[in-house]
């Protein structure tokens, strides 16, 4: 009889410790907890997407920040969403548009996707943008800002953000020593990191980079 109640005892306290370890299993780690999307395109591998980056003609930079940016992004929604690549409309596509529509700078985000067969337009707006030699060293400082909203084509909505303003971010560093287009390439990867990482569900490792300021760039 003794032994009937150990091993019931002995069972139920497995059995209590089990649960115990199955929830402490399903629990994420640190390393794996995520940010939700505020919205969530890595939902929408159906669509074509359509990123349209607009420099303002006045930027004093010699860098063709658009097509830095563009790319990135693009670059980083498909790592990042897996969203095919053949969904996202090119950057060649874009600029033959533009550069065929003489009133290109009166289309609205959504006309220009529309025209382009998107379903959804990513428009990022750079505020400013300064990359700079420092004194003939080799060594270059960059900044940028800007402001990214998500477009519904058919339906000429805005998705994303909710506030009245697109999403702003701010990046940049003190030194880059390894030249103009690697300054560049960093400038851009950094901003596309802080808008893209809104759009999918981030790892909150993944969520910070160490090129976002608050303390280089402009306000919101």
């Amino acid at each position: 009889m003794k032994k009937t109640v150990a091993f019931f005892a002995l069972a139920a306290a497995l059995f209590q410790g089990g649960c115990g370890i199955i929830g402490v299993m399903g629990t994420p780690s640190p390393s794996e907890e995520k940010f939700p999307a505020e919205y969530n395109l890595a939902g929408q591998k159906d669509k074509r997407i359509l990123v349209l980056v607009e420099q303002p003609a006045w930027l004093s930079t010699e860098v063709s920040m658009r097509y830095y940016l563009t790319k990135a992004i693009r670059e980083r929604i498909v790592m990042k969403m897996e969203i095919p690549p053949e969904q996202l409309i090119t950057y060649n596509e874009l600029a033959e548009f533009r550069s065929a529509q003489s009133d290109f700078l009166q289309l609205s985000p959504v006309q220009i996707g529309a025209a382009l067969k998107a379903d959804m337009v990513l428009l990022v707006e750079i505020e400013n943008c300064e990359l700079y030699e420092m004194a003939d060293t080799g060594y270059y400082k960059g900044s940028l800002s800007a402001r990214a909203t998500l477009f519904d084509t058919a339906a000429s909505e805005k998705l994303w953000p909710t506030s009245a303003k697109g999403k702003g971010i701010r990046v940049g560093f003190e030194v880059e020593s390894k030249g103009k287009d690697i300054a560049s390439v960093r400038l851009a990867t950094a901003a596309a990191k802080c808008i893209v990482r809104y759009l999918y569900d981030c790892l909150k490792a993944e969520f910070k980079t160490s090129d976002e300021t608050e303390n280089i760039g402009w306000g919101n």
